[in-house]
């Protein structure tokens, strides 16, 4: 008898909050995801990422209703949540959907970094301007936002005292990228492209 009360306590209170926290990861992750992929312009995969988006909330929802005097069921809810998030954004961050544009200002002469761009396969665009403190050269450049970090250690080597931003770009006409393949499930979803203007 006292070994079934055991059992029913662990399956009470720590079983069923498990079950809570590991589907309350799953389908926020998913979330988060799904909510990326619709910002991206990508049509399809969000519709199917939130049938089982929904699915699993049920379940975490359904356990959590089931046990509403059990405060446990309470904290891995909202411990998933938090988890899942965090997660989903790390998921995101890997996959490194879109495009980036890198805007550079700089008083130096960016000739070399420019050619060394080009030589890379970026397509680059400079313009003369005039900052706060007389004329500088501005560099326009439009990337994978997967290639963001080599874009930046190719800044930092050439005009390490730049000022440099970077903006997320929705959708573009046309454009050069440099052809980089990747493997696995990450480069099948990298491969989705983002709708292009007038198409």
């Amino acid at each position: 008898m006292s070994a079934f009360i055991i059992s029913a306590g662990v399956f009470t209170f720590v079983i069923v909050p498990l079950l809570i926290f590991c589907a309350r990861i799953c389908d926020m992750s998913l979330d988060t995801i799904r909510v990326i992929f619709m910002s991206k312009g990508i049509k399809y995969l969000p519709s199917f990422i939130g049938f089982f988006e929904v699915i699993i909330w049920l379940v975490a929802i359904g356990q959590v209703m089931n046990n509403l005097t059990n405060a446990v069921c309470y904290i891995a809810y909202g411990a998933g949540f938090a988890t899942g998030t965090f997660v989903g954004m790390a998921i995101e961050e890997k996959l490194s959907l879109g495009l980036t544009s890198v805007r550079i200002i700089t008083k130096e002469d960016p000739s070399v970094l420019i050619q060394y761009l080009r030589a890379q396969n970026y397509g680059v665009t400079s313009i003369d301007g005039e900052g706060g403190k007389g004329p500088v050269k501005m560099v326009f450049t439009i990337i994978k936002r997967k290639d963001l970090a080599h874009v930046v250690s190719i800044i930092k080597e050439y005009h390490p005292k730049a000022f440099y931003s970077v903006e997320e770009v929705k959708s573009v006409a046309e454009g050069v990228f440099p052809e980089r393949r990747a493997s696995g499930i990450f480069g099948w979803i990298s491969s989705l492209r983002l709708r292009r203007v007038g198409k």
